[in-house]
């Protein structure tokens, strides 16, 4: 039992830092393909890798959707299509470290999804920390001068990155409808209409002259991070995350992601970028915040008969 909730630790950072240090990779790879085409390829490779996975984990049954296409669809082209593109043009936007915070957010987005749509109201110390948790992130992307809101590229980033993480929320929300399958299969079933989803958008893109089609010479030179993207940031984050989560539960599971910020302040740091102190106390707040509400969570959930709100 200890050794498979040590295995399911180690699987949920890997995860965890693999996530993390994508963004600062993604950042770099819009200097030479746009976030868009980016999206496509990293889901299309990450698609064909989870579908042969799929077929030989649970077999080739388990790719079949038994009149759930339209549903899965639905919820593909929300989680693995809007939200990755939002995320990406949010990122070229602005920056791996916005992003890093804002994607943090995602538990508390989810249990105040769940409070307005479900009406599971969350207790008052986890709204306290959200509140906090909001306030640390403001402090990161302002850097304490409200004027810097008016940034047309970031704030437009910011916001693009918000709305991507909206949708990852609402992905989330929508798994408990698909009872019954396994999360491998929930995630490749997903997957597939997303990244088709994915290369019909930029083909519009393309068409529209929004986007442009990379040349050989351009994918080549982006290979590797492309290939850490997809297989990385795709495949094996998914498939390390889903094997953790089921080991070790969802409240030490989003008790390790609240540490993906410090990942991606660690990898930008060694890319030469300096933080300010008040950039870093923001980041501080906001995770100091979220591992508050984990452990209050925890602790509640730990008593018979009491209810916290719902531990996303």
């Amino acid at each position: 039992m200890k050794s498979g909730f040590t295995e399911g630790v180690a699987a949920v950072l890997v995860s965890v830092v693999l996530w993390g240090s994508q963004l600062p990779v993604a950042k770099d790879v819009f200097q030479v393909i746009d976030p868009f085409q980016v999206t496509a390829i990293r889901f299309g490779i990450g698609a064909l890798f989870l579908v042969a996975y799929c077929a030989w984990r649970e077999g080739a049954r388990a790719l079949r959707y038994y009149g759930r296409f339209r549903p899965a669809a639905a919820v593909g082209v929300l989680g693995m299509c809007l939200s990755p593109m939002l995320m990406f043009v949010g990122v070229s936007l602005s920056s791996p470290e916005h992003a890093a915070i804002i994607i943090a957010l995602q538990p508390s987005m989810t249990a105040l999804a769940d409070w307005a749509l479900r009406g599971r109201r969350p207790a008052h110390f986890t709204l306290g920390c959200v509140l906090f948790a909001f306030g640390g992130v403001l402090t990161v992307v302002t850097k304490g001068d409200p004027a810097l809101l008016l940034g047309k590229d970031t704030l437009a980033g910011d916001l693009a990155i918000f709305a991507g993480a909206i949708c990852w929320v609402a992905f989330t929300l929508a798994i408990e409808k698909f009872k019954g399958w396994s999360a491998l299969r929930f995630t490749t079933l997903t997957l597939v209409p997303g990244a088709l989803a994915a290369f019909a958008v930029t083909a519009v893109l393309v068409a529209a002259g929004i986007s442009r089609t990379p040349h050989a010479a351009e994918i080549a030179a982006a290979g590797w991070q492309l290939a850490y993207l997809s297989l990385g940031g795709v495949v094996i984050a998914l498939l390390c995350w889903n094997a953790g989560n089921q080991r070790i539960g969802a409240l030490n599971s989003m008790l390790l992601i609240n540490f993906l910020p410090v990942v991606t302040f660690s990898v930008r740091f060694a890319q030469g970028y300096r933080f300010e102190a008040i950039e870093l106390a923001g980041a501080l707040l906001v995770i100091g915040s979220l591992i508050a509400n984990n452990l209050y969570l925890r602790r509640v959930s730990a008593r018979p008969g009491l209810r916290a709100g719902p531990a996303k």
